[in-house]
């Protein structure tokens, strides 16, 4: 057996047990998580995951053996979270299997031995299923299980270190296995160092190290660090030769690319993780931070998703148009991810605002309504439906990460950190953490927000010691006030933590948050739309009040505060959220009727289409009325 060090590691996962025991959503959320858990996560069919490892079968390179990791990483936490026994008796049945499985040379997957460590899918696979254990590992309150799994892992990565490590069995470059450019199979750098922070043993360590040379100094690997300091946009860091014709070699890309969103997120938080266990690494930080930033101007929507068939596009300037599987949400997890590593490292709010408007358009948008599915594609005008059944089986990607991204809203909404209380997320909701001192400390939260700007927290502490409490301030918040037990606490800036001095806090205190809600126009290439705080606005035709395409009379400007929204009842649980907007709709402004405004009613994105049913249709961004001449 491998040694197990004793340090509890959950805050050095992303998705942890930890915090699913100290949030406890309530209202909308808490119906959204709820159903998502229960219909996604518990009932899913673990056994017909696990049994795709079962024999060498696969014959086309295919990723079935990433399913199982991916449902780990969030059935441990949520298992915690809803007590369920029934989800902790698939966990355990599927760690046995998965455990029984393994090969005597430590593999673990279900590629023929002449195809593994190849083209292909087989080290992303052994990836996800490292990931696997090692969330079962941390969880598990049975010793001699939680290091049985641990074992398991150990035997997998020393076998992909026998086969592609330094003068590995198979004589080639690990950077040269499986797509885009080695970054699919050079991912795998996160969970390695993640066995190393468990086990301190230095090959572990130094097979990252080598890893990520791979992935930073190979002329034709992924280039991740070089390419990055340089700025170079996403669009130029083709990897791909000359003779490259697109729509035709689709292979050579796949091969090649470097524009494959997100694997190379997944192997920016590999980066983010080594450098935070070996000194003098502060370029794969900065290519990392300036990565995201990219990301965000150039990349990221309205509704905090990106990609085009999967790949960067410049699509921050092309949103208004209808791109082909636009909005991918194995994308948009990783990007909530890729954040939530991003502000534990900078401890920037910024990061927290990006998650946040992920979470509630492109996220919650790919969620069926009942919590059962996820979409593989959230188009900003069109309809949603179901998406497809990847490697012939009735389970997908987006399907298997999906559940993934409510725990970044769930880890990061309350943390205790350094005998500091820290609000990143506000909805109904009780929270708890644990002081330095060994005290526990709790408070309640109330809102409807982000349907309205008020934030009530309760105290439940008392005797606890002094310690501050931080708010997040949205970016897009252009005035917020904050009031202690009823007197000012001062006025807040957007885009910061607003800090209450540490004090004594006893059981009763309140803490009251007022943000602006404003509706903001957002203008790109001659088209129009509109935000509510972080919630991107849509026209749904179910509402029946005219073409949802109809051209805006030019009467807005970028950024520009809408007074014409009203927010109204909603009328059932199929909207969230409902506005009703007089706007300057229609091109015929020559004869008095035509001049004046319509009424129309927008809802928020996620409410828009979910029925997912095709005859629903909606849009968020319209066109503007042109005019050249004058």
């Amino acid at each position: 057996m491998k040694s197990v060090a004793t340090v509890t590691f959950f805050l050095s996962l992303p998705f942890i047990v930890e915090a699913s025991e100290m949030v406890k959503l309530k209202g909308y959320l808490g119906e959204r998580l709820d159903a998502m858990i229960e219909k996604s996560v518990v009932r899913t069919d673990v056994d017909y995951l696990t049994v795709q490892f079962s024999a060498d079968a696969d014959t086309r390179q295919w990723w079935q053996t990433e399913f199982w990791g991916k449902w780990m990483h969030s059935s441990v936490p949520y298992a915690s979270y809803v007590r369920s026994p029934r989800l902790n008796a698939s966990i355990e049945r599927s760690v046995s299997d998965i455990i029984s499985y393994q090969r005597p040379s430590g593999y673990i997957g279900n590629y023929k031995d002449e195809a593994r460590c190849d083209r292909g899918w087989d080290v992303w696979g052994m990836k996800y299923t490292m990931m696997g254990l090692m969330f079962y590992s941390d969880g598990a309150k049975d010793p001699e299980k939680k290091e049985k799994a641990l074992d398991a892992c150990c035997k997998l990565c020393d076998y992909v270190i026998g086969e592609l490590g330094p003068n590995g069995r198979r004589k080639r470059n690990i950077w040269h296995t499986g797509s885009w450019s080695g970054m699919a199979s050079c991912s795998i750098l996160e969970p390695v160092v993640w066995l190393y922070r468990r086990t301190k043993e230095q090959k572990y360590l130094s097979f990252a190290s080598y890893l990520v040379k791979c992935m930073t100094e190979e002329p034709d690997g992924p280039r991740l660090v070089d390419l990055a300091l340089k700025k170079i946009p996403f669009a130029k860091r083709t990897g791909i030769g000359h003779n490259f014709t697109p729509g035709k070699d689709w292979d050579y890309l796949g091969k090649c690319g470097r524009a494959k969103a997100y694997e190379m997120m997944s192997c920016y938080q590999g980066l983010l993780e080594y450098a935070e266990e070996v000194k003098g690494c502060d370029n794969l930080r900065e290519a990392a931070l300036l990565t995201a930033k990219a990301i965000v101007k150039d990349e990221i929507n309205l509704a905090g998703g990106a990609t085009s068939l999967e790949q960067w596009h410049e699509g921050a300037k092309k949103q208004h148009l209808p791109y082909k599987h636009q909005q991918e949400t194995c994308v948009t997890t990783t990007w909530m991810r890729f954040c939530q590593k991003l502000l534990e490292v900078t401890d920037d709010p910024q990061w927290a605002d990006q998650i946040e408007r992920s979470f509630y358009n492109a996220y919650l948008a790919s969620l069926e309504a009942d919590g059962s599915e996820f979409a593989a594609y959230t188009p900003l005008t069109g309809s949603r439906y179901h998406g497809h059944h990847h490697c012939r089986m009735h389970a997908s990607c987006c399907d298997a990460n999906g559940p993934r991204g409510f725990l970044c809203f769930l880890y990061d909404f309350f943390r205790v950190k350094n005998d500091v209380a820290t609000f990143n997320f506000y909805s109904s909701a009780l929270a708890k953490g644990k002081l330095s001192n060994g005290k526990n400390v709790s408070f309640e939260m109330y809102s409807l927000y982000p349907r309205n700007g008020y934030v009530r927290i309760v105290s439940r502490t008392a005797l606890a010691g002094s310690f501050p409490m931080r708010l997040r301030i949205p970016a897009w918040c252009n005035s917020a006030t904050v009031k202690l037990n009823g007197v000012s606490a001062g006025a807040a800036k957007g885009g910061t933590y607003f800090t209450i001095p540490s004090r004594e806090w006893t059981h009763g205190d309140v803490v009251e948050i007022k943000f602006s809600m404003e509706v903001v126009s957002h203008i790109v290439d001659k088209h129009v739309a509109f935000t509510y705080g972080p919630i991107l606005l849509a026209r749904d035709s179910r509402f029946g009040d005219g073409d949802i395409a109809e051209v805006m009379r030019c009467e807005f400007e970028d950024k520009g505060i809408v007074k014409s929204f009203t927010p109204v009842r909603t009328t059932g649980d199929d909207f969230w959220m409902l506005f009703s907007a007089v706007l300057p709709l229609g091109s015929h402004d020559e004869n008095p009727e035509g001049q004046l405004p319509t009424a129309v009613t927008f809802c928020d994105y996620a409410s828009a289409g979910n029925t997912w049913n095709r005859k629903d249709y909606y849009r968020t961004w319209f066109p503007l009325e042109q005019n050249d001449l004058f």
